[in-house]
Parts: C-alpha cells; structure tokens; sequence
C-alpha cells in the first residue's frame, strides 16, 4: 500500500497534476488504487485529463471500468485518442475569461540580442533569418505561445537599446533580413522608449537591411506619423476571426489587422501575410480561403512582399508549459506527431492545408513571394511544385524577391 502511495506521489510530481480540478484528482487516484496502475500510465492518465479539462470535457464522464486494469486503462485512451485526433470544433466565441497580469520591467544590458533566429534548424527549409531582441516577453496571450516559456509574465525592455543598436556591424555588400517580432510583438508597445523611432533611423542609415515588423496588434499610429525608409516591411499575422477569439487572447481582431495593413500600404509600405500558424479545425478550409479572397480584393500584389505558412508546432516544453497552465482552450485537440523533433501535424494534414491555401492565391503565384515557414523540406514540392535545394538558396531567393519589391516602390 505504501508502494502505490510513493508510486502516484511520483508520478504526480512529475505531470500537471495540479493543474486539474479536484474532484477528477481525487478521480484519477480512487482508479490508480483500484487498479494498480504503474508509474506511466498514471501520468498519462493525468495529462490526457489535464488535455480534457482544457477541451471543457470531463474525464469521468469517458472513464468506464472493464473488467481489468488493462482493459479499462485501453478503453479510456481509445476514447481520448478518438477525440484528440478529431478536428476541433469552436463552437461559441470569446470563450477564454482570464484576464493576463504582466510586469514590465527596464533592465541594464551592455548588449542587445542580434543573432539567428531562434527556431532556426537543419532539419527544416529555413530563411535564415536574423533577429533583434527589441522587447523580450509578450503581453498577448495566444494559448500556443512559445515566448511566454522562455520569458513568463515579463516584459523586458533594454534601457541600453537605442544606443546599442548603432554599434551593430554590417557589412556594407552584404543584403540582411532582420526581423524584430521573435521574441515579442513587433508593435506591441508601440514607440515605448523610443524603439520604433531608432528601429526606424537604423534601417535609414542601412538601405542593405530588410527590416520586418511582424505583429497580430493594430498599433500603427507611430508608424502612420513617421516618415519611414522603403526598406522596412510590415507582416501580419492571420488566422480566422474563431480562431483569434478561442486562441489569440488580447491581440486585435482578424479585421483590425487586415486594416492596419491596408493603411500602412496606402501609405506606401511594403507589407505581408503570415499565415502561421495555420490550426486544423472543422470548416478550416472555408475560414482560411475567406481570408484570402478578402486579402485579393483588399491589396494589389505590387504592395505585398510574402505569403507565409506553418502548421500549428510545439517543443516538449512548450506542451509542458500549456499543460501546467491548463487554460481554457482547444489548441492542444490534434494529432501530435514527432517531427524532426518537435510535435506537429502529420503531413498528410500539413499538405492539405497549405495546398489549399496556396490555390487560394492563385492569381498571386507569379507576383508574391510565398513559402513555408520552418517546414519540412519534403511539403515545398507537393504545394508550391518546386524546392530549394538548400536553406542558403531560399535565404538569397527571398531576398532578391524583397528588393525587387522595394526598388520598385
């Protein structure tokens, strides 16, 4: 007796058991007593109810006891199983009710964060991108965040920016893709100690840096006001308004985006579309073509730099990290599968989703440059119909694509 006692403590130091709400706690040990369970499958048994009690389902409602432990823990799993790998289904909107508490700090670096991006893999077709650790730590709180993992509930911005970032050396020849939305929203904060503003005057004095700000706000009034280079680019990132309500706590609708994309364009900014990540729900397919008749109609080719797509991914800690907040949503209801190691979709799903997205932009094909975003190098011939055969070909095709667009302009 002593042993299963020292057995599911363990076992509950070692998963979300806290997590859940009492009643299935004690639930899950009155059935762990019962029938014995071992050390795994007991927490098992507590991360698919952890799973559950994010999808507003009930583990006990499922459970139902065989006659042995074998057959009742099988029973349960294929009926986990059954719903996980079923597309999630929005039903009502705004379901997520917690409000985000974050404190913002200003801290004293002597550097700023300039390097490869942080995803960046061997693995997968990579555009090489460079990151600038403008802000570090998001106050949104999209439910699949992997920024929220490395930095919580803290907003860190560097009182040293503005001056350090002036003593970054480039190399006069060389053409650089510098994105500032990796490790927070682009526009978040806005102007806030002036980042936008020396952002702004470092890609003036660098007509060789591609500069993007990619965000999911609709804070682009400084930028409206300011007298911006040609080579800065402005991205959104999309997803179905249902999407937003259930998964992107706090950014700005699907609407608003688009907007704040429209009005940057009017004002002679080049701009583009992340499609990423794209989430597998009932009616996807309707949801995501909407969106691009929508964008079609609203933005001449000639003013979008990139279309952008990647599936919905996550590391081993980031689940960890979704689990143990156990919040309100559905985004953990899919097939995980491991994928040069990271969890995704399996590919057939992958495919489907990006080709039909693609063919939504068919009249776009020849003007917009589009590509998948940390994917497996294998999905870029069965959507697009051609590959780059290495991750330094995409880099410099990307690039050429960008300039292209802004000598234009």
């Amino acid at each position: 007796m002593q042993d299963k006692a020292l057995k599911f403590d363990k076992a509950c130091e070692q998963s979300p058991y806290l997590s859940l709400h009492i009643k299935t706690r004690e639930f899950i040990k009155q059935k762990s007593n019962l029938y014995s369970f071992s050390f795994s499958q007991i927490r098992q048994l507590i991360t698919m109810a952890v799973d559950l009690q994010m999808w507003n389902l009930d583990m006990q409602t499922l459970w139902q006891d065989r006659a042995t432990s074998k057959e009742s823990f099988k029973g349960f799993v294929e009926k986990y199983e059954q719903i996980k790998n079923s597309p999630k289904e929005y039903i009502c909107e705004k379901t997520f009710k917690q409000d985000r508490k974050v404190e913002f700090l200003n801290i004293d670096k002597d550097i700023i964060g300039f390097g490869k991006c942080p995803v960046a893999s061997s693995k997968t077709r990579c555009c090489n991108l460079l990151t600038l650790d403008v802000v570090e730590g998001c106050a949104y709180g999209c439910s699949y965040c992997s920024v929220q993992t490395f930095y919580g509930d803290k907003i860190s911005l560097n009182k040293n920016f503005v001056s350090k970032l002036s003593q970054i050396k480039l190399e006069p020849d060389e053409i650089y893709h510098i994105g500032t939305g990796q490790s927070s929203d682009s526009l978040m904060l806005g102007n806030k100690d002036d980042i936008l503003e020396a952002l702004i005057e470092f890609a003036r004095k660098n007509p060789n840096v591609l500069l993007e700000f990619k965000s999911k706000s609709d804070n682009i009034s400084y930028l409206l006001k300011a007298d911006l280079p040609s080579n800065i680019i402005c991205t959104f990132s999309l997803n179905p308004q249902v999407v937003i309500d259930n998964e992107e706590h706090f950014t700005a609708s699907l609407k608003k985006r688009i907007q704040s994309a429209k009005s940057l364009s009017e004002k002679g900014v080049l701009v583009g579309f992340h499609f990423h990540p794209m989430i597998y729900f009932k009616n996807w397919r309707e949801e995501y073509e909407k969106i691009a008749a929508d964008l079609l109609k609203s933005f001449e080719p000639k003013s979008v730099a990139l279309v952008s797509m990647g599936a919905l991914t996550f590391t081993k800690t980031v689940l960890k990290q979704i689990r143990a907040k156990a919040g309100n949503s559905r985004i953990l209801q899919m097939p995980l599968c491991d994928i040069n190691g990271k969890f995704s979709y399996p590919m057939r799903i992958k495919e489907e989703m990006f080709g039909a997205l693609y063919k939504a932009f068919e009249i776009w094909h020849k003007d917009v440059f589009f590509y998948l975003c940390m994917e497996d190098e294998s999905l870029w011939k069965s959507v697009f119909g051609f590959e780059y055969k290495s991750n330094k070909i995409f880099e410099e095709a990307m690039k050429r694509a960008y300039m292209r667009k802004i000598q234009k302009r």
